[in-house]
């Protein structure tokens, strides 16, 4: 909430530079390293070829296109703590608001397939 008031000052204060700004940070949104990450996994998982890792980085930009990194990054944490047991995790897996955050990761992930795959 506070985050959308900022923005919205600074869009009303600069909107030429902000929104400039804004479009050059949402398509370099996902760090390095995380981009890497999920080509990793993602090769782990489909092979180890040159192909792969081109359908692999392809997928993730495509991700990068729809989710901001902090949609991303919050679908993954649900994820993982989904793995971990015990009463506390129980929110991640039956919540309302983990649910959707989770199915956007998993919709932005099957446009990625259908795109790169």
């Amino acid at each position: 909430m506070i985050r959308s008031l900022l923005t919205c000052v600074a869009l009303i204060a600069v909107p030429g530079a902000t929104m400039a700004q804004s479009a050059a940070e949402r398509l370099n949104d996902f760090p390095t390293a995380a981009r890497a990450d999920y080509v990793f996994g993602c090769m782990a998982a489909n092979g180890q070829s040159r192909q792969m890792l081109e359908r692999c980085s392809c997928s993730i930009d495509e991700i990068a296109s729809i989710l901001t990194y902090e949609a991303y990054l919050e679908a993954e944490t649900v994820l993982s703590m989904r793995r971990v047991g015990g009463e506390r995790m129980s929110f991640f897996k039956s919540s309302a608001m983990a649910e959707g955050i989770v199915a956007e990761l998993r919709r932005a992930q099957a446009e990625a397939e259908v795109v790169c795959f």
